[in-house]
């Protein structure tokens, strides 16, 4: 991580892309940017990784890695904010999918100097458009204060915003997790973060089984090892005790309801990663 990019970042932009490949439409999120800025390595990481995970494995989580963002950008639509922060922001292309919100929504894009470097070089390789409402912040997650860095970039802490955190947590400590908290219960009433958190083992279905058995030797491989899942009543508790309130907090039939309902394909996202939304009263 001294000097590449995340790997899961890579993973999870490779499984944005392929689900729209492959799957029928219409699609929970149509990133059609996602395999661009991962450039042509996209199928070096497909043929390798691909063929380690079952059918069913590979659908779900690439379903799953979808549902996440498009559960947050609903979130984020259906609020008053006026900043958006996307922390291990990777390489989320929401900036580029969504124009007509950057008017009036200033977006922080949070992540490893390391991993936002090689995204920008991607950036100016493919011409994209930049935007002053598009605001990147280089953290180093260990060493620096994320609330100063992000203070310095121009966030406004004394207005509302959403705070994306997926596909981060399940790689962090108990400590590392509630000091991000905090640091986002900072923020002005009515703030809210949207996060995911690994699942407790003993929920898991079978796919959420075996998706963790093959996962966890290849994030661990990368530099990335996954930490342990959270008993639902647990991770309430932090969220409460960091000074924020849960608004929602979708099991996968709710998620399955919201975005998947009348599809005839059994489309659904995996049990290994839960979704919540806890906001600053």
């Amino acid at each position: 991580m001294e000097s590449a990019p995340s790997r899961t970042a890579m993973f999870a932009a490779v499984s944005r892309g392929l689900f729209r490949l492959e799957t029928a439409s219409p699609w929970v999120l149509d990133d059609v940017l996602a395999l661009v800025l991962v450039g042509p390595v996209w199928r070096e990481l497909r043929d390798r990784f691909d063929p380690l995970f079952p059918g069913p494995v590979r659908r779900e989580s690439r379903t799953a890695v979808c549902t996440r963002s498009r559960y947050a950008e609903d979130r984020l639509a259906a609020g008053a904010f006026t900043q958006y922060v996307i922390l291990g922001a990777g390489l989320d292309s929401f900036a580029w999918r969504q124009p007509d919100l950057l008017g009036s929504l200033t977006v922080f894009e949070v992540d490893h100097p390391a991993s936002q470097a090689w995204k920008l070089e991607r950036v100016r390789e493919l011409g994209l458009p930049l935007s002053d409402s598009q605001v990147f912040v280089p953290v180093d997650f260990e060493a620096e204060p994320v609330r100063d860095v992000l203070g310095a970039a121009g966030f406004d802490w004394a207005q509302p915003a959403m705070f994306c955190w997926t596909g981060v947590a399940p790689y962090l400590t108990a400590q590392a997790i509630e000091s991000t908290l905090r640091m986002i219960a900072a923020a002005a009433p009515g703030s809210e973060v949207v996060f995911s958190y690994r699942a407790e083992d003993c929920v898991l279905d079978d796919v959420g089984t075996e998706f963790a058995r093959i996962y966890t030797p290849i994030a661990a491989s990368v530099g990335e090892p996954l930490q342990p899942g959270w008993p639902v009543i647990e991770i309430e508790r932090l969220i409460s005790r960091c000074g924020l309130k849960v608004v929602d907090h979708p099991a996968r039939a709710d998620l399955q309801q919201r975005y998947f309902a009348g599809r005839t394909d059994g489309l659904r996202p995996y049990t290994f990663e839960t979704l919540v939304t806890a906001r600053v009263t």
